[in-house]
């Protein structure tokens, strides 16, 4: 379905909104900044930028980009034939060989991080969602493989899933900060991942594999 003008309109405003705020915050830290100070850069009211965004912290991790669905939703994507720990894998691969804002790889990311570091409660939101993608996934892994309740299986690979999805973040992070070029990051980080597949072993990797699906004749 095309976007109607209506749409567009409101996604602009709520891009532009979003921008001006991380101008603002990346230049003088997000606890330095109030609402009523990003509306009038914006050019909007207060109610405005609240019609867009719930929270302050919603400017800086937007629920439709920082989400608690992210790990569930890769694996309730992957393809027949693909366990849940391979579609991950897979995932950041791809990300990390585009150099994609998803992981933190985009242009001037390094400021934006340690903006976000300096704020106690993006931190802590940070820290929540990596909790609540793992418990999504386990949830999703246990359903889709029968589990047992109390079934620990689940929660294990769920966890070591998350694990190395935090991992590579973290690295990405690290080497941001120290003002490595996205490159070198990405061929890192892609080295990174092939030592995690070969740590996990097949008992991780082949775990919820997919079915394939019959051919039609």
């Amino acid at each position: 379905m095309n976007e109607s003008l209506r749409e567009r309109k409101k996604r602009r405003t709520r891009q532009h909104i979003r921008d001006v705020a991380m101008g603002l915050f990346v230049e003088r830290g997000f606890d330095q900044v109030t609402i009523a100070e990003v509306a009038d850069a914006a050019d909007v009211s207060v109610n405005t930028v609240y019609n867009y965004f719930d929270a302050k912290e919603d400017l800086v991790l937007p629920p439709d980009q920082a989400s608690p669905h992210r790990l569930a939703d890769i694996v309730r994507e992957r393809a027949p034939g693909q366990s849940a720990a391979r579609a991950v894998l897979a995932r950041l691969r791809e990300e990390t060989r585009r150099h994609d804002r998803a992981v933190g790889l985009g242009d001037g990311f390094a400021r934006v991080l340690a903006m976000m570091r300096a704020a106690p409660t993006l931190t802590a939101r940070l820290s929540d969602l990596g909790v609540q993608m793992t418990a999504e996934l386990a949830a999703v892994l246990a359903e889709e493989t029968g589990a047992a309740p109390g079934d620990p299986l689940p929660r294990l690979v769920a966890s070591q899933i998350g694990w190395f999805h935090t991992l590579v973040y973290a690295e990405i992070g690290e080497r941001v900060t120290a003002g490595d070029p996205p490159a070198a990051i990405a061929a890192d980080v892609l080295t990174l991942l092939d030592a995690v597949e070969d740590l996990l072993g097949d008992h991780v990797l082949a775990y919820a594999t997919r079915e394939e699906t019959a051919c039609s004749e």
